[in-house]
């Protein structure tokens, strides 16, 4: 399926959503990204997960930084059309296995992140899998269904933005690559690209995230057609994804760092609807929401976080003070929480990796039954 360009829109609407909080800014990146690429001829164009040969050669990857560090669009993408780190990191890859790329996968759903894997498909002649890794964002590269399929990290081609190469060949725990990794890209420009989580036809459809772009594309029409016959957009998410609303409200604080890569904070919300104190903990996405101090829901379900009056996504680096927001939550995909179930899926997920080590993952359907 190849993309309109008005298709293109749409999904950046979607990732804006679903990319709860990160994966990168759909208006500030993906829109001038979409439009520089189409006017140059570039089209988008998906392939389904069924109709991807079994013996099909697929490597995952995206974009790794903090949300914070992807400036300057225009030198960005005028300075990729001579040196592109992430078809750097894409032919390396060739190099690594012997095998010529047939497809890609993006990592996550993000206004960055997809796009910049649309965008290599397109430059390199081949097609991008309509899924993901997630059907969302997240903050670390362990942190994907892949890895409850037997799928490796490793190993990794990481390509920084001032030129720096870094191959992590194998690491000793599911954390350790993206580390290394994002490492390397904090002391050379900020940003870099990588490569991952090499596989087949066959291994991607048992564990791919399937049919997640075209998702999006179908969730950011509804949401502009809600806009324009003045129905109400988050409504109209919730009939498209399911899921509930958590709460609205004006955010009271936003306090945090960006560290090692990431963009740490907690956000405090005073709702709306109830009594009480409601939080968010961000790792640059959404990764934790709770009420009075309760876990209600957890990685790898999704927070959302919308502009109440058009139902757009809000970054996790736009947040302000004062600021109204509407919150909702859905359950994640089956296929990454299994993955979050396995033996090691449980060290990549665990709420350690975002600063709760005393916490264990629960269903956030189990949660807020008891708790909200």
């Amino acid at each position: 399926m190849e993309l309109t360009q008005q298709n293109a829109y749409d999904m950046l609407t979607g990732v804006g959503i679903l990319g709860t909080g990160g994966g990168g800014d759909p208006v500030g990146f993906g829109k001038p990204m979409v439009d520089w690429d189409y006017a140059r001829g570039r089209v988008y164009e998906i392939t389904d997960p069924e109709d991807i040969k079994d013996e099909s050669f697929i490597v995952c990857g995206g974009y790794m930084g903090s949300v914070n560090a992807f400036t300057s669009i225009g030198d960005m993408l005028e300075g990729w059309e001579t040196r592109y780190e992430l078809h750097e990191a894409m032919k390396i890859s060739e190099k690594i296995t012997g095998k010529e790329v047939n497809h890609l996968v993006p990592f996550e759903l993000g206004g960055t992140n997809t796009t910049v894997m649309l965008s290599l498909a397109a430059r390199a002649g081949i097609t991008t899998v309509d899924g993901d890794g997630l059907g969302r964002s997240a903050p670390e590269s362990q942190m994907i269904s892949f890895v409850g399929y037997g799928i490796e990290l490793c190993p990794m081609p990481v390509v920084s933005k001032n030129g720096s190469v870094v191959i992590v060949e194998k690491a000793t725990s599911p954390a350790l690559a993206d580390e290394i990794g994002r490492f390397a890209v904090v002391q050379d420009g900020g940003v870099g690209a990588n490569n991952h989580y090499f596989q087949s036809g066959a291994q991607l459809k048992e564990s791919v995230i399937p049919n997640s772009i075209s998702k999006s594309i179908e969730l950011g029409e509804a949401i502009r057609d809600a806009n324009d016959s003045g129905s109400n957009p988050i409504d109209t998410f919730l009939d498209i994804m399911g899921g509930q609303v958590l709460t609205t409200g004006k955010i009271d604080q936003v306090k945090g760092e960006d560290r090692a890569g990431h963009w740490h904070v907690l956000v405090s919300i005073l709702p709306e609807d109830r009594k009480g104190k409601f939080e968010l903990v961000v790792k640059n996405e959404y990764m934790m929401a709770m009420c009075d101090g309760n876990p209600i829901v957890m990685f790898p379900d999704l927070i959302c976080m919308h502009n109440p009056d058009n139902g757009h996504g809000i970054m996790s680096s736009h947040l302000k003070e004062g600021m109204r927001v509407t919150i909702t939550a859905l359950p994640a995909h089956e296929r990454l929480r299994y993955a979050g179930s396995t033996k090691i899926g449980k060290k990549a997920f665990s709420p350690e990796r975002y600063g709760h080590p005393e916490l264990e993952y629960k269903p956030m359907e189990e949660i807020i039954e008891r708790l909200y």
